[in-house]
């Protein structure tokens, strides 16, 4: 399960690109060990943090892929 971590503005931070134009947006922030996602209305609330191993598997999975392997 993800950590969840009040998080304050930082730069390396960019939207996502699956992100639309209908204020529903993600940004994400890559790290060495770990990948941050937070709510691009809410820079200062909660990110979900993944390792980035996880991450590498869950953005490598065929779209509708229920379970990334």
């Amino acid at each position: 399960m993800p950590k969840t971590t009040p998080q304050p503005r930082r730069s390396g931070w960019h939207k996502s690109s699956h992100s639309g134009d209908n204020g529903a947006c993600v940004e994400v922030r890559v790290a060495a060990a770990e990948v941050g996602v937070r709510d691009s209305k809410d820079a200062a609330g909660p990110v979900l943090r993944f390792p980035a191993a996880s991450w590498a598997a869950f953005a490598a999975a065929p779209p509708g892929d229920p379970a990334p392997r």
